[in-house]
């Protein structure tokens, strides 16, 4: 019976300190979520904008509208290597133009076996069989900005998160053989518009519920 009580006691004066922890953790964060309130509140009242950011791939062209002006002036059998350097599609002098191999270009045309040698544009094929006579550049330039926009306080607490992606991207692939321009493509987005939005009905306590549950189990 002893042994008993003893249990039934232990057991009890674990959950009150567990209880009593638990309060303690809520009081803190509750100072912390009300300190980044009034802070909130603060920076809205300044007229303070949320976080922006920009990622640009370097290249000599601007906009969406440049890139395809300088691709569109390829001659096809007439647009030579040093042309190219001209149009800004010079892996030597223009950042992030690659230089494809013929064996880069068999597979970006064949990426699994499946398309026969027949299949490939006449001038390709002849692109190939010339093996290291046979090279591409490949240009994909690019801008996107990202901004964050909606109540700033809901956004610092976490309540409510939006983003605005803006920008555009291009590709362009030129397939040169013996220093002549036989082959090319491109796709592309003129316009990136897009928004994402990410709602936590729990806020700052969406992350903290979880690991304060554990703490009351002794996990």
């Amino acid at each position: 019976m002893t042994k008993n009580n003893e249990i039934v006691h232990f057991k009890g004066l674990s959950s009150a300190v567990i209880n009593k922890s638990v309060l303690v953790s809520v009081i803190s964060m509750s100072r912390k979520w009300l300190a980044l309130l009034i802070l909130g509140v603060l920076v809205s009242g300044c007229g303070s904008s949320l976080p922006k950011g920009e990622m640009k791939t370097k290249s000599p062209w601007e906009t969406f509208e440049q890139a395809k002006s300088s691709y569109d002036n390829i001659i096809l059998n007439s647009t030579t290597t040093a042309d190219l350097q001209e149009l800004g599609f010079d892996p030597y002098n223009t950042p992030n133009v690659r230089i494809l191999s013929y064996l880069d270009i068999l597979q970006r045309f064949n990426p699994n076996n499946s398309v026969r040698a027949e299949d490939l544009p006449p001038t390709v094929r002849g692109c190939l069989a010339s093996r290291e006579a046979c090279l591409a550049y490949e240009a994909t330039p690019s801008f996107s900005s990202s901004e964050r926009v909606g109540n700033v306080v809901l956004d610092l607490l976490k309540f409510k998160r939006e983003r605005i992606v803006t920008g555009w991207s291009f590709n362009a692939l030129i397939v040169i053989d013996h220093n002549v321009v036989v082959y090319k493509i491109w796709n592309g987005v003129p316009m990136i518009d897009q928004k994402t939005s990410r709602k936590n009905p729990l806020g700052p306590l969406q992350n903290s519920v979880g690991s304060m549950g554990e703490g009351a189990v002794g996990l």
